[in-house]
């Protein structure tokens, strides 16, 4: 069972070629090795994030597309519900007088919001003014 001789240098004899130099690897060797090691992680680096680049970009496209067809759907409601009110307000007012009056109101409330949106743009824009005094 025990009976294999041990390899070379562990049964008390010097190893074959002890009194001669170690002939390991060179440090260009190492260089060399490292070098290539760099060059095949770029390029599997490179081949994976140009796949998960096509799947992001195939998400997206999905994305996009739901996101236009829900905001379609959203502004046909929108429309729906305004001649809806406008329908409910001719019994009060003439038919004329609701469709200026909801006009009227959703004018009013696109120039509010209009005039929000300036602001804050103007607020942005100035946070990348000149910071002199």
């Amino acid at each position: 069972m025990h009976d294999e001789p041990l390899p070379p240098g562990q049964d008390g004899q010097e190893s074959p070629g002890a009194d001669q130099a170690r002939s390991g690897t060179s440090l260009t060797d190492d260089l060399v090795a490292l070098l290539e090691d760099g060059k095949t992680y770029l390029e599997a680096e490179a081949a994976y994030q140009k796949s998960r680049a096509g799947f992001v970009a195939d998400k997206g496209k999905s994305g996009i597309v739901h996101g236009l067809a829900a905001f379609a759907l959203v502004h046909i409601a929108l429309i729906g519900l305004v001649v809806g009110v406008v329908i409910a307000l001719s019994r009060f007012l003439t038919i004329w007088g609701a469709t200026a009056a909801v006009t009227g109101v959703l004018l009013l409330g696109g120039y509010l919001f209009a005039r929000s949106a300036i602001r804050h743009f103007k607020e942005a824009g100035a946070s990348f003014g000149d910071d002199s005094p």
